[in-house]
């Protein structure tokens, strides 16, 4: 997502959030309870209610080669190379991270306990490699459906669901397997409910191409600085990444 507005006066970033297309990054979706499977919203045609809220598959990191992603930045200039060989800089999670540091309101002190927070991870434990959370497939029983003979095996993806409190809001972490290559990925979402948006948008529908804002100021920046930690725990990449991303912001 893009930030519409730095105030550092009141040290507030304005995120703009889209509510009429599910994009590869965002979505609104809708559920009764947690640990349910959100349902996507049609907002155009559907009103918003309680149950909705974004899930959002927020990023920390754009590749500077790409120069359409590049343009989401504000921050094109804090180099880095990625623990894929590529060079990146500052983009989403990293970039509030930055602004939020050089305004004062996370410390020096707030960064490098992260650092150490990610130098003291078994690798063992990272939820890419870990052989407790493996996706699990059921032993194969013949099905007939309409005269058709199948084989029915049930998949079942492990999904962790961390609350920060008192927030109404979590971040879900879903290991599924990569899309082009052996193995499995940890998949990290953002989730608020639409309540946590700058714009009332509750029993109504979605304008076109409308957007809402989301406020990230000093009293919920804890939050993305905790994202940080838990993005260190996905892989060994994920973790050099995080790590790497520190050691620029405090250059």
């Amino acid at each position: 997502m893009f930030i519409r507005k730095l105030d550092e006066l009141n040290k507030e970033i304005i995120v703009s959030i889209p509510l009429t297309k599910g994009t590869e990054k965002t979505r609104i979706k809708k559920r009764s309870m947690t640990n349910e499977y959100g349902l996507p919203v049609a907002t155009r045609t559907e009103a918003f209610t309680q149950n909705c809220y974004v899930e959002w598959q927020i990023g920390y990191d754009v590749i500077t080669a790409d120069e359409e992603k590049l343009q989401r930045t504000t921050i094109k200039d804090k180099l880095f190379i990625g623990a894929n060989g590529k060079q990146k800089t500052l983009y989403e999670l990293s970039e509030y991270i930055y602004y939020f540091y050089k305004w004062g309101v996370i410390t020096r002190k707030d960064l490098e306990d992260v650092l150490s927070f990610l130098d003291n991870i078994d690798q063992k434990l990272f939820l890419d490699v870990n052989t407790e959370y493996v996706i699990e497939r059921t032993h194969p029983v013949p099905r007939e459906l309409f005269n058709i003979k199948f084989e029915y095996t049930q998949v079942k993806y492990p999904l962790l669901v961390h609350k920060f409190l008192p927030y109404e809001v979590i971040t879900e972490i879903l290991i599924t397997e990569k899309q082009y290559a052996i193995g499995v990925q940890p998949m990290l979402y953002f989730c608020f409910p639409i309540t946590e948006l700058a714009t009332n948008v509750l029993g109504r529908v979605a304008q076109p191409k409308e957007t809402a804002d989301f406020i990230i100021n000093a009293k919920n920046i804890n939050v993305f600085l905790e994202m940080l930690k838990i993005f260190g725990i996905l892989s060994k990449n994920h973790n050099a990444d995080i790590h790497t991303i520190i050691d620029t912001i405090l250059k």
